[in-house]
Order: structure tokens, then C-alpha cells, then sequence
């Protein structure tokens, strides 16, 4: 019985120390993986990589099916805020500039999904939803002390 107790208040202790440890990696791992989430949203829109149809279809796409005009303007901007706003944020330079700006580009894109509801497989706005307040959570922040922003000593 007492081997019991003492591997489980070995836990108690062993478990805390850890997290103390992993807890100042939670954000940056937010913050990288946001990044690179968002970045093949952009390669697939500006140079058809991961199954995307590049930057001239893409603007077809956004003209003729969202009423986006010009198309390929749109497309260009969304290829451009996706790939290299997610690059900022894994990098962690001028994080709070690019999370604003995808909040924003994510805003808008909420607004084009609205009206096919809540959830993300019927087109609705959830997916964009959830990514808009991640970059409006990092942009509260920053880039932290794991950044490109820090080591420079950027403090925007």
C-alpha cells in the first residue's frame, strides 16, 4: 500500500514540475502552429501547391463564385496575408501587425461564409471563426520572448 502512495505522490510532484517546466512553450507553439497552418492556405492560392489551383484560377474562383472583383486582386491578397502573415507569426516577426491583419482578413471571410450557417463542411463561417480569434489572441500578446520580435527588440 505504501508503494502505492508514493508512486502516486511522486506523480503529484513529478506532474507539476513538468508542466512549470513546458508552460512558457504553450503560446509559441500556438503561435508557430497558427503560422503554419495558415501558410499552405496561401501556397495553394498563389502557387497551386497542396492541391491548390494557383493564383489566375483562384481569382476565377473568387470572381465567379463569391463575387469577389477584381478576382485576381482578391486571390493575390488572400495568397499573400495567408502565406507570409502565417510565416510572421512562425517566425514571430512584426507579429502584432500580421495577427491584426489576419484577424481582419479572417474577419471578412467570416462574412463571406455567414450565410451558409455555423459549421465548416456546409461552407459555413466556424473554420474561419476559430482562426480569426487565434491571430486576434496573438496579436494581444505579441510576438513574445521566443520571437524574432524579442531578439531584435522589436516592441510592436
Amino acid at each position: 500500500m505504501n508503494t502505492d502512495l508514493s508512486s502516486a505522490n511522486t506523480v503529484n510532484t513529478v506532474a507539476p514540475a513538468i508542466f512549470q517546466r513546458l508552460t512558457p512553450l504553450a503560446y509559441p507553439l500556438v503561435r508557430v502552429t497558427a503560422g503554419l497552418m495558415l501558410m499552405p492556405h496561401g501556397a495553394q492560392k498563389l502557387f497551386g501547391w497542396f492541391g491548390g489551383y494557383g493564383l489566375t484560377a483562384t481569382g476565377e474562383h473568387f470572381a465567379a463564385n463569391l463575387g469577389l472583383e477584381p478576382g485576381l486582386l482578391f486571390a493575390l491578397l488572400a495568397g499573400l496575408i495567408e502565406f507570409f502573415g502565417g510565416l510572421a507569426l512562425v517566425l514571430g516577426l512584426l507579429t502584432r501587425p500580421a495577427a491584426l491583419i489576419v484577424a481582419v482578413f479572417m474577419a471578412v471571410i467570416v462574412s463571406i461564409h455567414l450565410p451558409n450557417g455555423f459549421f465548416w463542411p456546409n461552407g459555413g463561417f466556424e473554420y474561419p471563426l476559430m482562426w480569426g480569434l487565434i491571430a486576434l489572441a496573438i496579436f494581444f500578446r505579441g510576438g513574445d520572448r521566443y520571437s524574432l520580435d524579442a531578439r531584435l527588440g522589436l516592441r510592436i
